[in-house]
């Protein structure tokens, strides 16, 4: 099963993500992430996207791709991936249908999850996340158990993002409906498109989604 999460900055992609990760087998797929460990790894597609990094300027689509086409070849995507970012872009999205089609592989469902922006602002506003493993929480929908420890980990660190505000929120949503929102008829053309609630609670989100995959698995085997 290969998946697209679609979205606004904030609206929840990547918690949904990794539960779908754990559930079907499927690989998660940030290109953030990817780009990272690139960069770490020190291949030679990650000293081309640090050196880039580093003065400032922002890594092509054609670096991007490149490391996504790898990625997807690993192991761990054998079942299928979950890909939380992208595209962002139609060019990206022509672009890795070049590179799925060369793979002999599809995209079989585009998660579009829809979040009012007011709410949205207040929402990524109150985040923050465990300096030591990285779970993330939320100031009202989220918050940890006990008031400053860790679910998971126990660490009593955390941090915040400093772009997490209203004006960076009301730039980046900007950005979101003039470049992104685009895919959408890009996708409705050639595969199954759902529409989820984002503003429902978590596990009401979870279970639009997972109804969702439901159908396409049926889809998929007929």
């Amino acid at each position: 099963m290969n998946i697209i999460f679609l979205g606004p900055p904030g609206a929840g992609k990547g918690t949904q993500s990794k539960r779908l990760e754990t559930r079907y087998g499927i690989a998660q797929i940030s290109t953030g992430d990817m780009l990272r460990a690139e960069v770490k790894a020190g291949s030679d597609i990650g000293r081309e996207a640090k050196s880039l990094m580093d003065a400032g300027k922002l890594v092509p689509d054609t670096i991007i791709v490149s490391m996504l086409e790898s990625r997807i070849q690993q192991p761990d995507c054998a079942r299928g991936f979950i890909l939380d970012g992208f595209p962002r872009t139609v060019a990206q999205a022509e672009a890795l249908d070049v590179v799925l089609a060369r793979l002999s592989r599809r995209i079989d469902v585009v998660l579009m999850l829809e979040v009012d922006e007011d709410a949205l602002a207040d929402r990524i506003a109150g985040r923050f996340s465990c300096a030591k493993c990285g779970a993330s929480y939320n100031d009202v929908s989220k918050p940890t158990l006990v008031a400053e420890t860790c679910d998971l980990c126990g660490s009593h660190e955390f941090i915040r993002r400093a772009d997490d505000n209203r004006e960076t929120v009301a730039s980046r949503l900007s950005a979101y409906r003039k470049e992104t929102l685009p895919l959408l008829p890009y996708y409705e053309d050639k595969v199954m498109v759902a529409f989820i609630d984002g503003m429902a609670p978590i596990d009401e989100v979870s279970k639009q989604i997972d109804s969702t995959m439901t159908e396409v698995e049926k889809l998929t085997q007929k």
